[in-house]
């Protein structure tokens, strides 16, 4: 494994930043894969948040921001993962606070409408615990999700 000097590692450090957003805790990782000393990780660490490279805020506004629009988590699962990558309380709670309500639940709506068609069940109970497990396993709250639910028994799921 080849050695790079401090300027090395800040100047990979600032181009993979650059790249996409990342969080502290992933370049810290990265850093160490490349072979950094502790002292200059934290070096390079202070100066990517000095210049902007990383920023948890803003970092944490677009993983949210992302998840639930492109991979349709909802909010459990994505402040989980958001803590398994060490993303302070107070930032996972402002990136929440930018979530578009109206989009959320169009989202939720989405998902159960087209699990909705493929669920095979007996009886509605049978086929409504299947799209509850189905919709909290994406991380969404069983209150928001019984409240779709209960449009799923109406005529507007069953296109």
């Amino acid at each position: 494994m080849k050695e790079y000097s401090e300027d090395e590692l800040k100047y990979k450090a600032e181009v993979y930043c650059s790249a996409s957003e990342h969080c502290p805790s992933e370049v810290e990782k990265k850093l160490c894969q490349w072979g950094g000393e502790p002292a200059v990780t934290e070096r390079i660490m202070q100066h990517l948040f000095k210049e902007r490279y990383l920023d948890t805020a803003r970092y944490c506004r677009a993983f949210i921001r992302d998840k639930y629009r492109f991979n349709q988590w909802g909010r459990m699962k994505i402040s989980q993962v958001l803590r398994m990558k060490q993303v302070s309380t107070a930032d996972i709670e402002a990136g929440m606070d930018e979530i578009d309500e109206k989009e959320y639940h169009e989202i939720l709506a989405g998902l159960l409408k087209q699990k909705n068609r493929s669920v095979k069940a007996a009886t509605a109970c049978e086929r409504n615990t299947k799209l509850i497990r189905y919709a909290v396993s994406k991380g969404f709250l069983m209150d928001e999700v019984l409240k779709h639910i209960k449009q799923v028994d109406d005529e507007e799921f069953m296109d």
